[in-house]
């Protein structure tokens, strides 16, 4: 069997998970070394444990070195099976990122298949929970992929203790897809969502992104989490479109900081996204390879190139018959290609 070498000395975490999708749909295994070498606690954590773990059981494989620390890993895939699957991380570690580890193979299958993963569902360092619901999953289903998706707990930092739930359906063949623009006017929506604290900091965060924007009452939601097992304040605004295409943007408050700066800083996301007409924002535009990928082609402009994007891009080449490349149209657009 053919093993891919991977340095991970220039990544993170995402360059493991984009690895272990891959290797599950390819059936190429894999040697990583230097996992999340330059990172404040190098190795893996628990919920790369748990998305080795996920990949694993799904893809009846053979692992060596999955332990807390490790800095290599070996993965030879076995065949990958549907069925009724469930992971717990057991800290606050982002369910969300082992969902997408999971995904692509588990679409590949013949049969649906259901999971259940235990964690957290708003962490900082990854996808929310509701960024998968509203702008990650919708994106797919324009590739043809099918998941029904439940938020059943809610999970903030540092406890953890929620849960998501999601039925994959098979998708045997990728529809090649193109992200162009995005909509000039697009209507905007903000939301804040409160655990064990008290409704006026969301009220001032709302104020904040209501006055930057002209935003009625309509537009500005405060929801209020009742059992949770660490105190959250998460902030979010929506920006969607008539293409179809929705993007959500998220702040998270934390000790020190007022309600006013959480606002400002949001603001300042959304804002430098609306400043540019291109389709994709940041964190999604990483996360559409992998699929344009495995569907053999597709494209997408987005307003800068992140490092995420460009080593992601590089790995993949590694596994799929690709070329990844992007050129630069405009000041604030570039142009994301794939092409088998």
């Amino acid at each position: 069997m053919e093993t891919i070498q991977i340095s991970g000395i220039e990544g993170g975490g995402q360059l493991l998970r984009t690895a272990l999708s891959l290797s599950l749909c390819t059936g190429t295994a894999f040697d990583m070394q230097h996992i999340r070498a330059q990172r404040s606690r190098p190795g893996l954590m628990r919920q790369h444990l748990t998305a080795v773990g996920a990949a694993a059981q799904i893809g009846r494989a053979h692992v060596d070195g999955a332990q807390l620390g490790a800095t290599e890993l070996r993965f030879i895939p076995g065949e990958v099976r549907s069925g009724r699957y469930r992971f717990s991380i057991g800290t606050a570690g982002s369910a969300t990122l082992v969902l997408q580890t999971v995904l692509p193979a588990l679409w590949r299958c013949a049969e649906p298949s259901e999971l259940s993963i235990e964690g957290g569902t708003h962490n900082p360092l990854a996808p929310s929970a509701d960024f998968i619901a509203t702008t990650y999953l919708p994106a797919l289903r324009r590739f043809g992929v099918e998941v029904d998706f439940a938020l059943r707990s809610y999970g903030f930092y540092p406890a953890g203790g929620g849960s998501v739930q999601a039925l994959v359906r098979p998708c045997a063949q990728l529809q090649v897809q193109t992200f162009a623009r995005r909509d000039p006017a697009p209507r905007l929506e903000a939301a804040v969502l409160l655990s064990a604290l008290h409704d006026e900091i969301g009220q001032r965060e709302l104020r904040v992104l209501g006055e930057r924007w002209g935003l009625g009452e309509a537009q500005l939601q405060l929801r209020r989490v009742a059992q949770a097992h660490s105190p959250a304040n998460v902030l979010s605004l929506r920006v969607s479109g008539e293409d179809q295409h929705t993007e959500l943007f998220t702040a998270f408050g934390e000790r020190g900081v007022s309600a006013e700066q959480v606002a400002t800083g949001l603001a300042r996301q959304v804002s430098a996204y609306l400043a540019s007409p291109a389709a994709v924002g940041e964190h999604l535009s990483d996360q559409l390879l992998l699929p344009m990928a495995l569907a053999g082609g597709g494209e997408f402009t987005t307003a800068a190139i992140s490092a995420h994007l460009a080593s992601n891009a590089r790995l993949i080449e590694k596994f799929l018959p690709v070329e990844i490349d992007w050129t630069r149209e405009a000041e604030d657009v570039w142009r994301v290609t794939v092409q088998s």
